[in-house]
């Protein structure tokens, strides 16, 4: 049997795999390959590290070919072993440890490096670069510490570093060279807005600012400015810029400019050598986007099977969230001689459009804050299509320009997208290929993901892969929110879980994924959480908390702030407090140098600027003053808000303040799938905004309506009338039964509205108030709980001393997104 040609990979990275599975499609019995890894790992998304930073995701979650890809593939990987040189001659490469291997197709995809600034003191330790799983790590550890961090550069990346330590508690500085933020992706009125939304998040942001030295003695400890400004830094983040690492290629005499020049399918000045990815350069240009990448890969596979089909340049646009707010650029911005500017602001939804046409041709678009209609614009500058039969709708976007107005049906308009509309930036994924691969019997979001990859890595194109799912498949397609499995370790929904949880007398996580067959031993972020929950919920009497699958500001019973102190906010029934316990915050506030006292929106004291090591002596001293946790960091029952009601008030039907008092002091301690708030108010005039709240009381003279399904979040949702009963005793008992159905039903994470609306109002009526035997279980089963789960943390923690807090910090890891 003859031998494959053996094709080396230099490069373990998204361009060099994903150039192999191009082959592997086109080809799989074509060559014999082996790929070498600079890092010790396996191929993952870089993409996908500033959610890794954020505490969003875990490493598993960010993976793009496993273990099992490469011995499926008969792929040899060596990786932690870097190439250090090219022998064209020999045509052999040679690795850092003295490896010798000699290929007959060579493919370089060495990426880029981080540009750092050679200014004084660069090369101090704490500055870091934002490029790999190492400089997370760097990251992560200096978040631990806490203090302060400078973000050198404002453009994606350091925006996306900023606002990952910002979540990690550390107090960020930005420092940007030009005068508006992104400016290759943004214009100024976009840059303006995102620099503000930036700044109310707590980011500070200098643009116009030149960096003069880092300053430290033997490390890192502020940045110097030219004007000189001085700003104090424990870690400095460089994200300036990448550059095409080319060394090795320049070193092998391949002809190389800003990049390795490479011709349409990716071979370069050697014809046994292709390059691909952000070390290229093709007809003059370089790329630093993945989508590109994409294209370029598969132009080089066609190439070796003899497509004619060429690389012939990328249009590009840049779709992402940067800290959670929706940009989207693509083509031309600049304007100049010839173009037109078509504009829409909304200073109130946050939202800015603007549109660059030159002789009815679309060149250029910029959205901030609603890109729904990015797609749309990006098929039509592709395509360069005349826009003058829509040009007066064309800045409200696909709905409007086709006639449709505001209540157009979105999945007639991603239908009317064409085959080669770009649906998965990250992954390069067209309508056409997601029609494909769905056409193929792929029939859930989970099964397009496995199929061509849309919607698996940064997901900001979910709505539309969905929507292209409703509009192949009609009726068939039943919706996510119904199918999904909890999570990619398993393919049970949450419902099912929690069944089987009861079914099989499952009691701690590792015997759950055991018996349900859990595809990661040690499950992810998603799923932890959510397991310790309902192992909770299920067994009250035995469950041993598993701290590791907690929220950091649970694990820390304290919410974590950016600066890196912790607030603390001590249990005030009902919102009624003493002068002893006022005198008892005072006296903590003193003692531990608090830097705010701030009355919460329910009615409570919150004590911030708490240190990490101070946390268990102000637990024991406001213990002492007999006050309890709040639980305002927990998925739990945080408040209970009250007006005065009949004792006090001229307009009071009731006394709502001692119900208020009686119904918290039924209910604190208990955990929930999602945070749980309460009021009651005294009248129908509401001032203790009972419609708004996950479970509200009204008084009214002949007895109290009972409101459930409240939020008054970011999607805000009024309560729907659940009954109205006649006496106190009443409203606890359906109190109670409501929240206990919700703690056995919902999924976690899902608050009260979401849940009501998924399972209906019709259902939870049902369940609470026409079954008048089952609702008093359920409240049996509640008040049961509540004799396990009424234990003060506080008080365990304080009573454990600092040293259990200290072992406690050393033993947990960063789970999610930190904060409750």
């Amino acid at each position: 049997m003859p031998t494959k040609p053996h094709l080396i990979v230099i490069g373990n990275g998204m361009a060099g795999c994903r150039a192999v599975e191009e082959i592997l499609a086109r080809d799989p019995g074509r060559f014999r390959i082996t790929i070498f890894g600079a890092e010790p790992r396996v191929n993952y998304n870089r993409i996908m590290l500033s959610p890794l930073l954020a505490g969003e995701k875990s490493f598993e979650d960010i993976i793009i070919n496993g273990v099992e890809w490469y011995a499926d593939n008969d792929i040899t990987l060596v990786s932690g072993d870097p190439v250090t040189q090219i022998d064209r001659e020999s045509r052999t490469v040679r690795t850092q440890s003295g490896r010798m291997e000699s290929y007959d197709t060579l493919l370089i995809a060495t990426g880029s490096d981080p540009f750092i600034i050679p200014v004084p003191g660069h090369d101090l330790p704490g500055v870091i670069s934002f490029r790999d799983m190492d400089d997370v790590s760097k990251m992560l550890e200096a978040a631990n510490r806490g203090g302060d961090a400078v973000v050198i550069g404002g453009g994606l990346l350091g925006l996306e570093a900023a606002h990952g330590l910002s979540l990690r508690g550390m107090k960020v500085t930005v420092i940007h060279l030009m005068p508006t933020l992104m400016e290759r992706q943004l214009d100024e009125a976009a840059g303006w807005l995102l620099k503000d939304a930036l700044e109310k998040r707590g980011q500070t942001i200098l643009t116009g600012a030149d960096t003069a030295e880092i300053v430290g003695n033997g490390k890192v400890e502020g940045v110097r400015l030219k004007d000189g400004r001085e700003i104090p830094a424990s870690i400095v983040v460089m994200a300036v810029g990448i550059r095409p690492n080319t060394r090795l290629a320049k070193e092998a005499g391949l002809a190389v400019g800003r990049g390795i020049h490479v011709d349409d399918h990716m071979v370069t000045s050697d014809p046994s050598i292709l390059s691909v990815g952000e070390c290229v350069e093709h007809d003059g240009q370089v790329y630093g986007l993945v989508a590109p990448l994409w294209e370029m890969c598969r132009s080089l596979a066609d190439g070796l099977v003899a497509q004619p089909k060429g690389y012939f340049g990328s249009v590009t646009s840049t779709k992402l969230k940067v800290s959670g707010i929706d940009v989207f650029s693509a083509g031309d911005f600049s304007g100049g001689e010839g173009c037109e500017d078509i504009i829409l602001r909304d200073a109130t939804r946050g939202v800015y459009k603007r549109v660059i046409v030159k002789d009815d041709r679309l060149i250029g678009a910029v959205l901030y804050g609603d890109t729904g209609d990015g797609n749309w614009y990006f098929d039509l500058l592709k395509k360069g299509e005349n826009i003058a039969p829509i040009r007066d709708a064309l800045i409200f976007g696909q709905a409007f320009a086709s006639g449709g107005g505001a209540s157009a049906n979105p999945i007639d308009a991603v239908a009317a997208l064409s085959d080669d509309a770009e649906i998965c930036g990250c992954n390069g994924v067209s309508k056409g290929q997601v029609m494909a691969c769905i056409a193929g019997g792929a029939g859930t979001l989970d099964a397009v993901r496995a199929g061509c990859k849309a919607s698996a890595s940064c997901g900001s194109c979910t709505g539309l892969v969905e929507n292209l799912l409703a509009f192949a498949m009609g009726d068939d397609y039943a919706g996510e929110r119904d199918n999904k499995p909890m999570c990619k370790c398993t393919s049970f929904t949450h419902e099912e879980v929690r069944r089987l949880i009861l079914e099989q007398q499952l009691k701690v996580i590792p015997q759950v994924m055991q018996a349900l067959s859990w595809s990661t031993p040690d499950g992810c972020s998603s799923c932890r959480p959510a397991l310790n929950y309902y192992l909770l919920c299920a067994w009250p009497e035995t469950h041993e908390e598993d701290p590791q699958s907690r929220f950091v500001n649970e694990r820390m019973h304290a919410n974590i702030q950016k600066d890196g102190t912790y607030s603390v906010v001590p249990r005030m029934w009902g919102g009624v407090t003493t002068p002893n316990e006022l005198r008892a915050i005072a006296d903590a506030a003193d003692k531990y140098n608090a830097r705010l006292v701030k009355v919460t929106g329910g009615q409570r004291l919150d004590i911030f600027g708490i240190k990490k090591e101070d946390l268990p002596a102000i637990w024991a001293d406001l213990n002492a003053a007999g006050m309890v946790s709040g639980h305002a960091y927990g998925k739990a029952l945080r408040t209970v808000k009250t007006c005065v009601g009949s004792e006090w008030c001229r307009f009071g039907t009731q006394d709502s303040t001692g119900l208020g008092i009686k119904t918290e002091q039924m209910t604190w301690g208990s955990w929930m799938p999602h945070k749980f708030k309460i009021a009651v108010s005294g009248c129908p005039r509401n001032c203790a905004e009972a419609t708004i709240k996950d479970f509200g009381v009204i008084c009214v003279d002949s007895g109290y309506e009972l409101m459930v399904g409240g939020n008054g979040g970011i999607h805000l949702r009024g309560t729907d009338l659940l009954c109205k009963v006649a006496t106190e005793a009443e409203a606890l008992e359906y109190c109670a039964a409501f929240i206990q159905l919700y703690r056995e039903e919902a999924r976690y994470l899902d608050r009260t509205a979401p849940w009501i609306e998924r399972v209906g109002l019709d259902y939870v009526k049902q369940r609470i108030v026409e079954d008048t035997e089952g609702r008093k279980a359920l409240r049996q089963r509640f008040l049961h709980a509540q004799k396990f789960s009424q234990k003060d943390p506080w008080a365990e923690r304080a009573a454990g001393a600092e040293s259990h807090l200290h072992q406690h910090i050393a033993e947990v890891r960063p789970f999610a997104r930190v904060g409750g």
